[in-house]
C-alpha cells in the first residue's frame, strides 16, 4: 500500500488533478454570511453600543461635518424642510448648490429619528456591514463557491481602503463604495440572467451615489459599472455561451437607461450643484499640479502587505504630509490573491479573472496619479477629471479587485489548483523580505522617498527636506520593523492552513473558515486603529461662558454680528475646531471663516487678501459685519491689538474659561459699529476688482455710495461728479433666520438709494419693499443690495433656490418611475423565467 506521503507528493505535484467536489454551503447561507459580516463589523464598531461617537480630532466630520448635519437635522425636525441657505460660515453660502455632504442620502432619515452623532456612527457601521454582505451577494451571482464569497467580502469591507473611511470621516466615499458591489450584482442580474427587475434596482442604486454626494467615487463606480457591463455583454458565460448581439445591445441599452434614470434621481442635488458651479472656486478645474495632489507615492504600494511602513496616522513620514486613512490590504487577501493565477478551478471563467485583473491594474496605475506618466492619459481622455483632485481615491476599485481575485485564489486552492511550491515561496518571500528591512532596508526606502521629495524643491533646499523626512520616519522606525514581522507571522499562520490542507493534514471545511478567520482578524488588527471614538456630541461640541456672553450680546442688541475666530494663544489646541472648523456654527454664531473647501469663489478671494490676514483688518470688519472675536488671547494681548489697529480697547464680555476641546478662551465685542446692514445714498456700478479694492479701503464711505455689480442688469446706477453724503437711515434687525431675513428703515427712503446687506449674494436672494418685489444684486462686490423705491420703509429678503424646487421635482418623479420599474420588472420575471439559473 502507498505511503500517505507519497499519495501526498504525486497530488500535489499534478496541478491537472480532477477539482474536489465543491464544499456545500451552510442551510441559510446568505444569513449566515451575514452574521459573519456583523461580527467583523461590530468588532470595530462596538463602542457605539455605548453611545460614543464615531469622530476624532482629525475627522471632517469633527472639523466640519457635524455642524453641517446637525443645522438640516434641526430644520428637519422643527419642520422647516431641507435649509437652502447657510449663513453660519464664509460669509454665507447655499446649503444645498454648495454641497455640505449627504443632505438628501437616506441616511438623512437617520438623523431625523436619532441624535445626529448617533446617526452619523451607524451610518459607518451599516455601511461597512453592506460593504461585505453586497460583496458576497455579487461573487455568489457568479457562482463562486459560499466560502469563497465569504472571503471576498471580508476583504473588501476590513481592508484599509473601506473599513479606513473612518478616520478621516470620509462618510460619502463609503457610501459610494458600498453601491459599487451593489451596481455589479443588479449588472449581473440585468445583463446576463435578463431579470427585468434589476434595472429599477440599478437606476435607484444610481441614484443613491449620486446622492452621496460624491462625484469623484461616482465617476470611477460609473466608469467599472461600464465596462463591466460591456464585459458581461460580450464575454462568454458558462452554461449560456456568448448573449446573442442583438440582446445584448438591447440589454446595455436597458443598462444606459437605469444609469439616466439614477442620474435624474440625484437632480435634487446636482441641478442645484450645476447652478453654482460657475461662482465655485472650482470653476475652471484645477492645473495639473492639484490635480495630481494627494496621488497615491509608488513606494507606499508596500502598505498593502507592510501597512507600518510609512506610519500609521499620526507616525505618517511620506510624501502626502497627511494620511489618516489604511492602503493595508491583508496579508492573508494578497496571499490568496497571488493564488488566483494559474488553471481555473470547475467552469470559472478566465475572462472574469482578466476584467478584474484589468480594472485592479488599471485603477491602481490611476490612484498613482502624477507619480506616473499613466495620468496624462486620463485627463485627456476622461471627461471631468481635471474638476478632481485625490487620484489616490480610485483605489478602493483596485481593493475590490483584489477582493474579488482572493475569492478565485480560495476557489483555486480547496480545488488544488496551487502548488506547495507556491505557498513555501511566499514564506521565504516574507521572511527575506523582513530581514532585509530591519538590516536597513527600511532606512535604504526613507532615504530613498527623501532624496525623491526634495528633487520638487530648489537644490538650495534639498538638505533641509531630506533631513525633515528623515527626522519624521525616524521615530516610526520600530513600529515599521516590528510592523514588517507581524505581517511575517500572519503569512507563516496562512501559509500553515495552505499547507496544511494541500497535504491532507487539514480538512476544505476547517482550513476555509481558519482562512476567513485569519483574514478577518488580520485586518481588524490593522484596521481598529482607524475607528477611533470620542465622547457624544453634547460634549464634543458643549457650549462655553465665551460662546454664551457673544449669543447674550447678540440678543440684548437686537443685532446679528459676525464673530472672527483667532487663536491668539499657544494655549489653544491645534486641533480645536472652533478655530479649525465650523464647531461656533453648532452654537449658531456666524463666523467669517470656516471650512467648506466649496465656498464662494468671490469671498474666497477676499479671504486670501493680504496673505489671508485680511481678517484682522477694521475695514474688513465693517465689510462683513463682525462685532465679536473669540480668541484665546488675553486682555494683556487684546490691549496690545487694539493699540496697534488703532483702535479703542476691546471690551472682554467673558473669560479665561476652557472650551470644550479644551482650549482657554475669551470673548470680547469690537469696538466698532459694523452693522449688519445699512442704506447708501447713491448706486454706482464697477467692475469686481474694482469694488474689491474700494470696499476695503478704509477712505471708503459705505453710506455714500453702493458699488453695484456691472452684471446687474435690473439695477439703475447714476455716473457721480462728487460723492453725496451719507445716507442718515438706520436699518433695524425685526428678524434673522437662515435664508429669511427682515428689516425696517427709521426713515422714507429718497430716489436712488440702496439698501446693503452682510450677507453674500448668490442668485435666488429675492426682495420686497413694503410688500413689492424690487431688484436684487451683488454689490460692494460680494454682498447683497437692493435697489429701493423712494419711500421705502421694510425690506424682506428670502432665500429660494429654483433649481433645487425644479431637481425636486425631477428627482421624486425619477424616484417614482424606478421603483415601478423594479416592481413591474419583478412581475414580468414571474411570468416569463429566463432559461439561466444562478446561485442566489
Amino acid at each position: 500500500m502507498a505511503r500517505t506521503s507519497d499519495l501526498t507528493a504525486t497530488r500535489t505535484k499534478d496541478s491537472t488533478a480532477a477539482p474536489l467536489p465543491e464544499l456545500a454551503a451552510p442551510r441559510f447561507a446568505t444569513g449566515w454570511a451575514a452574521v459573519v459580516y456583523a461580527v467583523c463589523t461590530m468588532l470595530l464598531a462596538y463602542p457605539a453600543l455605548a453611545g460614543k461617537f464615531l469622530i476624532n480630532p482629525r475627522s471632517d466630520q469633527y472639523i466640519a461635518g457635524y455642524a453641517f448635519r446637525e443645522f438640516a437635522a434641526q430644520s428637519l425636525k422643527t419642520g422647516h424642510g431641507f435649509p437652502l441657505w447657510n449663513p453660519f460660515i464664509e460669509g454665507g453660502l447655499p446649503y444645498v448648490a454648495a454641497m455640505h455632504g449627504d443632505i438628501f442620502y437616506p441616511t438623512f432619515l437617520l438623523r431625523m429619528a436619532l441624535p445626529t452623532d448617533a446617526a452619523m456612527t451607524w451610518e459607518f457601521v451599516i455601511h461597512l456591514f453592506l460593504c461585505g454582505l453586497l460583496t458576497f451577494l455579487f461573487l455568489r451571482a457568479w457562482r463562486f463557491g459560499y466560502y469563497a464569497a465569504l472571503i471576498g467580502g471580508i476583504a473588501y469591507m476590513l481592508g484599509g481602503s473601506i473599513a479606513g473611511y473612518a478616520s478621516p470621516g470620509h462618510d460619502g466615499k463609503l457610501f459610494v463604495s458600498t453601491m459599487l458591489p451593489a451596481a455589479l450584482l443588479l449588472l449581473t442580474r440585468g445583463m446576463r440572467d435578463g431579470r427585468s427587475w434589476a434595472w429599477g434596482g440599478l437606476a435607484v442604486v444610481v441614484g443613491l451615489a449620486v446622492l452621496s454626494p460624491h462625484p469623484q467615487l461616482l465617476q470611477y463606480l460609473l466608469l467599472v459599472s461600464g465596462a463591466f457591463a460591456l464585459y458581461v455583454a460580450f464575454a462568454e458565460h458558462p452554461e449560456i455561451g456568448r448573449l446573442p448581439r442583438g440582446i445584448a445591445v438591447r440589454r446595455l441599452g436597458f443598462a444606459a437607461g437605469a444609469v439616466v434614470l439614477g442620474g435624474l434621481i440625484g437632480a435634487i442635488q446636482y441641478l442645484p450643484v450645476i447652478e453654482y458651479t460657475p461662482w465655485s472656486p472650482r470653476a475652471g478645474g484645477h492645473d495639473y499640479a492639484t490635480a495630481t495632489s494627494y496621488s497615491f507615492p509608488l513606494e507606499e504600494t508596500l502598505n498593502m502587505y507592510w501597512p507600518q511602513f510609512s506610519g500609521i496616522l499620526t507616525s505618517y513620514w511620506g510624501r502626502n504630509g497627511i494620511h489618516l486613512h489604511s492602503d493595508y490590504f491583508g496579508v492573508g487577501v494578497l496571499m490568496l490573491f497571488g493564488a488566483a493565477f494559474g488553471q481555473l478551478a470547475r467552469s470559472m471563467q478566465k475572462s472574469f479573472r482578466t476584467f478584474w485583473l484589468a480594472a485592479g491594474l488599471v485603477s491602481l496605475l490611476w490612484a498613482y496619479g502624477g507619480f506616473t506618466p499613466f495620468f496624462h492619459i486620463i485627463l485627456a481622455i476622461v471627461p471631468g477629471t481635471k474638476f478632481f483632485r485625490a487620484p489616490s481615491t480610485i483605489i478602493y476599485v483596485t481593493a475590490f479587485s483584489v477582493a474579488v481575485l482572493a475569492a478565485i485564489g480560495l476557489e483555486r486552492l480547496l480545488a488544488r489548483r496551487v502548488t506547495t511550491r507556491y505557498v513555501i515561496g511566499w514564506l521565504i518571500s516574507a521572511g527575506v523580505f523582513g530581514v532585509l528591512m530591519s538590516v536597513g532596508g527600511y532606512t535604504a526606502l526613507v532615504n530613498g522617498v527623501a532624496n525623491a521629495l526634495a528633487t520638487n524643491f530648489p537644490a538650495e533646499m534639498h538638505g533641509q527636506v531630506t533631513d525633515y523626512v528623515l527626522n519624521r520616519a525616524q521615530p516610526n522606525a520600530g513600529s515599521a520593523i516590528a510592523g514588517v514581522w507581524r505581517s511575517f507571522l500572519f503569512a507563516g499562520v496562512v501559509a500553515a492552513l495552505m499547507w496544511g490542507y494541500l497535504t491532507d493534514r487539514i480538512a476544505a471545511r476547517p482550513t476555509a473558515i481558519a482562512l476567513a478567520a485569519v483574514v478577518a482578524i488580520d485586518l481588524w488588527t490593522i484596521e481598529r486603529l482607524y475607528w477611533i471614538f470620542s465622547e457624544p456630541a453634547s460634549k464634543l461640541f458643549a457650549t462655553d461662558p465665551a460662546i454664551e456672553a457673544i449669543k447674550a450680546d447678540i440678543a440684548k442688541s437686537g443685532e446679528p454680528g459676525r464673530v472672527i475666530a483667532e487663536a491668539g494663544s499657544a494655549s489653544v489646541l491645534p486641533t480645536d475646531p472652533a478655530f479649525t472648523g465650523d464647531a461656533l456654527m453648532v452654537h449658531r454664531l456666524r463666523i467669517d471663516g470656516g471650512y467648506h473647501g466649496n465656498q464662494l469663489g468671490i469671498y474666497k478671494r477676499l479671504l486670501e487678501l493680504d496673505s489671508g490676514h485680511v481678517e484682522l483688518s477694521p475695514t474688513f470688519w465693517r465689510h462683513e459685519n463682525v462685532q465679536y472675536l473669540y480668541t484665546g488671547a488675553d486682555e494683556a494681548f487684546a490691549a496690545q491689538a487694539s493699540t496697534q489697529l488703532k483702535l479703542p480697547a476691546f471690551t472682554k464680555l467673558a473669560g479665561p474659561v476652557r472650551n470644550a476641546a479644551g482650549s482657554m478662551v475669551y470673548s470680547y465685542k469690537l469696538p466698532i459699529q459694523n452693522p449688519f446692514a445699512w442704506v447708501a445714498s447713491a448706486i454706482v456700478k464697477a467692475p469686481q476688482d474694482q469694488a474689491l479694492a474700494t470696499v476695503l479701503d478704509a477712505r471708503f464711505e459705505p453710506r455714500s455710495v453702493a458699488i453695484a455689480d456691472t452684471s446687474a442688469r435690473d439695477i439703475q446706477a447714476v455716473q457721480l461728479q462728487t460723492l453725496p453724503p451719507p445716507a442718515v437711515s438706520h436699518v433695524r434687525v425685526a428678524s434673522y433666520a437662515a435664508g429669511a431675513i427682515d428689516l425696517s428703515l427709521d426713515q422714507p427712503t429718497t430716489p436712488g438709494q440702496a439698501l446693503v446687506v452682510s450677507e453674500n449674494y448668490f442668485p435666488g436672494w429675492q426682495a420686497t419693499v413694503d410688500g413689492k418685489r424690487a431688484p436684487v444684486g451683488r454689490m460692494n462686490y460680494n454682498l447683497i443690495g437692493v435697489a429701493l423705491p423712494q419711500g421705502a420703509r421694510v425690506v424682506q429678503l428670502r432665500f429660494d433656490d429654483a433649481a433645487y424646487e425644479k431637481g425636486k421635482r425631477v428627482t421624486l418623479i425619477a424616484i417614482v418611475l424606478a421603483i415601478l420599474l423594479w416592481v413591474a420588472g419583478a412581475v414580468i420575471d414571474r411570468q416569463y423565467r429566463t432559461p439561466m439559473s444562478t446561485t442566489a
